[in-house]
């Protein structure tokens, strides 16, 4: 769906739409930035650039080396005896990423340390300090299971039967922090939550127990932390805003990059749609006509509700793609996502896709940090990186 898309975006943004275009035909390849349109008396082409986030684009550069060290880690600890042989490390990997893995084991010593050699064959193990800190996971994960739980209702209650199928779960159960036994471990321990059932010969995790307390989006909870009353209790009056933000209860966090000059006019649309009213993401979709205005940005509440309740904000286009029958999300996803870039980015560094929620992060850091990914960050500055990608953030 995001690679390569060449289609007409009159049927997504309307005559004049949201970005005032008219008649655009739209060349999308994966790592171009540029939209160009064509327009009438055979005047030299327009240009409408989809303006890039270098800093959201460096989140995918700078995670590499880490997502490596974890993942060796990970290997090691799974070890009988906490120590890999290195002969083996290209069954867990494969031949071609084993080199990556040891430019790791040799940039790193303060991390992983090699013993053997001679008639010893060569193994990895983490150093004594690696093993002190990586001893703190098992907090860390008891802290993170109320959180896993209550997300995963979160993510259930919003589809549109209250289940999903099991290996769209297993799909994304890295983005939302969920451990790979996840299915043995941690679903049969709420079954007053949860349970696994087959419908038509596929196998789904079904919602045991609806909790109304649980229906409040991340976008309503900002809200109600950051609104500004004035001495009688009302909501201030809010002018029209030239960065798209508006203080209303039905209103998103907009960041626009800043090679982004809106008009006037577009700031008064984008206004108009910021005060628009709509219903909740935790509402069945199938109550709303998929071409009511209001329904289509409950589209958008849901996409950003999606992203929310990932540890990172961001998800793979192709895990968003695989979404589309449970949360009913429109046909055209990648134009949708673009109209509303004030809200989402899309990146194509690194191998695949990936959409992220600009309003989690600050520069290239995420904002609130799970406390998984806050053990990450402490692990991960024994290799002496003190990138602004890590340790920092909030709890969350």
């Amino acid at each position: 769906m995001f690679l390569g898309l060449r289609q007409s975006l009159d049927s997504s943004y309307g005559k004049n739409g949201f970005f005032g275009w008219r008649n655009p035909v739209q060349r999308f390849g994966p790592m171009r930035g540029q939209i160009m349109h064509i327009s009438s008396g055979g005047r030299r082409p327009k240009k409408k650039i989809y303006h890039r986030v270098h800093q959201l684009d460096r989140v995918m550069d700078l995670q590499k080396k880490p997502r490596l060290i974890l993942q060796l880690k990970s290997i090691i600890q799974s070890q009988k005896h906490q120590s890999l042989l290195l002969r083996d490390l290209e069954k867990h990997v494969g031949f071609v990423h084993k080199w990556n893995f040891m430019a790791v084991i040799e940039k790193y010593p303060t991390i992983f340390r090699v013993n053997g050699g001679n008639r010893t064959p060569p193994s990895v193990e983490l150093t004594e300090k690696a093993k002190r800190i990586a001893d703190e996971e098992a907090e860390a994960s008891e802290q993170m299971e109320s959180i896993l739980v209550e997300n995963l209702r979160k993510l259930l209650m919003m589809s549109v039967d209250c289940r999903v199928p099991l290996e769209k779960i297993e799909f994304i159960e890295s983005e939302l922090g969920l451990p790979q036994d996840f299915k043995g471990t941690l679903i049969p321990k709420y079954p007053q939550f949860f349970s696994v059932k087959n419908f038509n010969g596929r196998v789904y995790l079904q919602l045991e127990n609806w909790d109304s307390s649980l229906a409040v989006t991340a976008r309503e909870k900002r809200i109600a932390r950051e609104r500004v009353l004035d001495s009688v209790g009302h909501v201030k009056k809010a002018r029209i805003s030239k960065d798209g933000n508006f203080s209303g209860p039905y209103a998103f966090l907009m960041s626009y990059p800043s090679g982004f000059r809106p008009n006037m006019s577009y700031l008064e649309e984008v206004q108009r749609w910021q005060k628009m009213e709509f219903p909740s993401p935790y509402l069945n979709a199938r109550r709303f006509e998929a071409a009511d205005p209001k329904a289509r940005k409950r589209v958008i509440a849901v996409l950003h509700e999606l992203l929310s309740l990932t540890m990172e904000k961001r998800m793979t286009s192709a895990q968003l793609d695989a979404f589309h029958s449970e949360f009913l999300l429109p046909a055209r996803l990648l134009l949708c996502l673009i109209k509303h870039h004030g809200i989402f980015y899309i990146t194509n560094k690194g191998a695949k896709s990936t959409v992220f929620l600009k309003e989690a992060y600050d520069g290239s850091s995420l904002i609130e940090k799970s406390p998984l990914l806050r053990f990450n960050d402490k692990f991960i500055a024994l290799s002496g990186r003190r990138d602004v990608n890590f340790c920092n953030g909030i709890s969350s």
